[in-house]
């Protein structure tokens, strides 16, 4: 499955270098004027696991495939979006279609590189993008709500839920919060908040793009942006475009050692992956065997059942069980056949909620 992060941000922020580096394609042309970027360019990127490595040690696998990670990359928006100024129906329409936001943030001086408002102010940034964002969520939900609670006057059980559902989330709207903070808890209230598609109500990575030199631990810039994202319960980290798209051209010694130069011990993609695992609260699970060893990815508290729906949907229909190893074990212990002798291999039934790192091997009849 992978999941797909939008990569939003104001023109000339480095969203495209940091889209280039980030899929090492050169597709986004990433020349210095605003909207060069209007058609959403796409790449998925396998995402760094090094526990794959190891289990395709042990296994003698032939092949190694990584999940997936799928990164659009989103054209620039300027105020006025949710009147459509810019590209801005376009933009909207595009976010509505990602999992979650990673927003770059120009987080460095640079005479060379024009700035939209001609200052630099990544929290102000943030907020522009916002506030596009939650206009374009308003408008929306001051058609919908009212709509709903029409028909729920009259009786319609599903509306009335849906307004118990929306309303709270067009509250804070009107106050100028986002949507997410009115994430409801119950199952049928999710589903519905979800199918409403809000912009505001996807989970946000804010990436500062910052200099070389402080690529390592940020400037004051980056730290106004992480106390942002602390106070809405959103994820930040500290990228520095020019340095991941210089790692492009060079193989994997070059690169560690280049890396540990400038103070970093992994590159800016594993930063920003990891936190939008965190960030959608996702899970790796794994199949190994003498052909390939495969990672997949769940969403946490996913059943055994479902985990088998991601590799086949006949899998999932026609479940029986799970054979399961926990991966520290097959670590270990050094493979299935030894996981096996010592008991360390489970038979897991459809109630079984998959855990990180699970070895898996699924029974199915169809």
């Amino acid at each position: 499955m992978g999941f797909r992060c939008g990569i939003v941000g104001l023109p000339n922020v480095g969203k495209s270098t940091l889209f280039n580096a980030l899929t090492e394609t050169q597709a986004a042309q990433a020349a210095n004027y605003p909207f060069c970027t209007i058609e959403p360019n796409v790449g998925n990127v396998g995402v760094p696991d090094p526990r794959l490595d190891k289990l395709a040690e042990i296994a003698g696998s032939q092949k190694i495939i990584p999940t997936q990670l799928g990164f659009v990359d989103i054209a620039g928006l300027v105020r006025g979006a949710s009147k459509g100024e810019g590209l801005g129906n376009q933009f909207l329409g595009n976010i509505r279609e990602v999992d979650a936001i990673v927003h770059v943030l120009r987080c460095f001086e640079n005479d060379d590189i024009q700035h939209v408002d001609n200052r630099v102010d990544p929290v102000s940034d943030a907020e522009t993008v916002e506030t596009e964002l939650m206009l374009s969520d308003l408008e929306s939900l001051e058609k919908r709500v009212p709509a709903a609670q029409k028909k729920a006057a009259a009786g319609d059980k599903e509306s009335k839920l849906l307004v118990s559902v929306l309303q709270p989330a067009l509250d804070l709207l009107r106050e100028g919060k986002p949507a997410r903070l009115a994430r409801p808890e119950g199952e049928d209230e999710l589903r519905l908040f979800n199918q409403a598609q809000l912009l505001t109500a996807k989970p946000v990575l804010y990436v500062c793009n910052v200099e070389e030199e402080s690529a390592a631990n940020g400037n004051a810039f980056s730290a106004r942006v992480f106390e942002k994202a602390k106070a809405e319960g959103a994820n930040a980290v500290i990228v520095s475009a020019a340095i991941e798209s210089e790692l492009v051209g060079m193989d994997a010694e070059e690169r560690m050692v280049f890396l540990e130069e400038m103070g970093l011990h992994e590159t800016g993609l594993a930063r920003v992956i990891r936190s939008g695992y965190d960030l959608l609260h996702l899970i790796t699970f794994f199949t190994v065997g003498p052909k390939e060893a495969r990672a997949w990815t769940v969403h946490l508290g996913a059943k055994a059942p479902e985990a088998a729906g991601e590799i086949h949907s006949d899998m999932q229909r026609g479940f029986i069980r799970a054979e399961t190893i926990a991966f520290d074990d097959f670590i270990a212990l050094g493979g299935e056949a030894a996981c096996k002798e010592a008991g360390k291999l489970r038979q897991e039934g459809k109630e079984y909620v998959v855990q990180d790192g699970d070895v898996m091997h699924f029974k199915f009849n169809v």
